[in-house]
């Protein structure tokens, strides 16, 4: 299978289920359908995530839905009665619904520019295929107009500039060669930042491109924990990882290194929010 061809069709995570129609009833095409999830899904910042912040499966997100307001996906919820969830929660139905259409996307992890200043944010967003262009693009279905005037983004949501959202595997080797300081990449407070939430953001990086688009505070396999050291060994297989993931072109190389147990999403996962582990399919 192409690269295109296999972003354009869901994986374990973006799979609709009972809930496939409702999704390709949605809009195929930017910012029309950013809008749209806009309209059934709100931000909850801090720690303290509702249960619907923990869903990993679009199936799972769909069903809360549409159980809650059986009307078609099109149809804007009132903002109190969005589901609730993460800046991951609108790049992974977005993709979801890209590749319901047949279009080829994927989530990308790694850290925006543009939401406090002088710092790298967690954040998640799509990368899609614009056939237009022959390129990779980036979008942000998180930005709403209210969001991008607050924020003073005069950039557009449906085109961010990768100089503003920095992939993992760039910021990576940006804090590695001395361009980035580590501790500004994360989260504010104390302990949400630094070399291990940024190799956490990696893996992560590299499941969403097999895929497999877990939680952003999902652990498995290789993440170093807040304070572990990084062996030098390690550090070195982070740098040939980030080397493929930090261009759009190469990116998809990087699921060979998925294969490699370290990498790849087992069965259960640490969810570090919660403090327990999970299985990865889990209803809610």
């Amino acid at each position: 299978m192409t690269t295109l061809g296999y972003y354009a069709e869901p994986g374990p995570l973006t799979t609709a289920g009972p809930g496939a129609t409702a999704l390709a009833a949605l809009p195929s095409r930017l910012p029309d359908l950013a809008g749209a999830v806009r309209g059934l899904l709100t931000h909850e910042a801090g720690s303290a995530r509702s249960a619907t912040g923990h869903l990993r499966a679009t199936r799972q997100i769909l069903d809360r839905i549409l159980a809650a307001d059986p009307r078609p996906l099109t149809e804007p919820r009132p903002a109190a009665r969005r589901l609730a969830g993460c800046c991951r929660h609108f790049t992974l139905v977005t993709v979801a619904a890209l590749r319901a259409h047949g279009i080829p996307a994927r989530a990308r992890c790694g850290f925006a520019r543009y939401f406090t200043p002088g710092r790298y944010g967690d954040h998640w967003v799509v990368e899609y295929w614009n056939a237009a262009a022959s390129r990779w693009a980036l979008a942000d279905s998180q930005l709403s107009p209210e969001l991008c005037q607050a924020l003073g983004i005069t950039f557009d949501p449906g085109a961010v500039p990768r100089e503003q959202f920095v992939v993992a595997g760039d910021a990576w080797i940006r804090c590695r060669t001395g361009d980035l300081d580590p501790a500004r990449c994360g989260l504010e407070g104390e302990g949400q930042s630094g070399w291990w939430w940024i190799a956490g953001n990696l893996v992560r990086d590299v499941a969403a491109l097999a895929k497999m688009e877990l939680l952003p505070w999902d652990m498995w396999g290789c993440m170093p924990g807040p304070g572990d050291s990084i062996s030098d060994t390690l550090a070195e297989e982070f740098d040939q990882v980030a080397t493929l993931t930090a261009d759009p072109a190469t990116a998809t190389e990087s699921r060979a290194r998925y294969d490699d147990e370290r990498f790849r999403v087992p069965a259960y996962v640490h969810n570090f929010v919660r403090q327990t582990n999970e299985p990865v399919f889990e209803t809610i």
